[in-house]
């Protein structure tokens, strides 16, 4: 019985799995981001854990983000319309309300029209204009302590 050939694999699959494998940094900053929003949206917005994660990540200038995070979560939860979804602090996938979350929170100061775009979808209103502007604070507060999230 002849042995069974193996054939090597195409050069474009290996590129798209080495850079599926390693992730960049901006990703992994939208995981920390939302597992801090995660921890809050559970244990309110003085979870000590989600505080913690921010002290560690920015050291000295924790107080802004975690201000900002904070405010956000409160509009958000003062604002929508209907439940948002969110997974357990565990779980490596993400809900569809946190990938709208993550895309707003992803969008340049100056795509303000499609942040506002993202706010109304999640939060199922016509009007968001909080809600968005919390979104590009905090954008805006992760980039100025060197952690973009866009």
């Amino acid at each position: 019985m002849p042995e069974p050939r193996w054939t090597e694999p195409a050069v474009d699959t290996i590129a798209v799995h080495d850079t599926a494998i390693a992730p960049d940094r901006q990703h992994a900053t939208r995981l920390f981001l939302l597992r801090v929003v995660r921890l809050m949206a559970i244990g309110g917005i003085n979870d000590a854990r989600a505080a913690s994660m921010l002290i560690n990540q920015f050291g000295r200038s924790y107080r802004r983000p975690l201000v900002l995070l904070r405010a956000m979560m409160l509009e958000l939860a003062r604002s929508s319309y209907r439940q948002i979804k969110l997974a357990p602090t565990c779980c490596g996938r993400f809900t569809r309300d946190e990938a709208t979350l993550l895309c707003a929170l992803g969008r340049k100061e100056s795509a303000f029209a499609q942040c506002h775009d993202d706010a109304c979808l999640l939060l199922d209103r016509e009007d968001a204009l909080g809600a968005a502007t919390c979104f590009q604070a905090v954008s805006t507060c992760f980039t100025d302590l060197g952690a973009p999230l866009a």
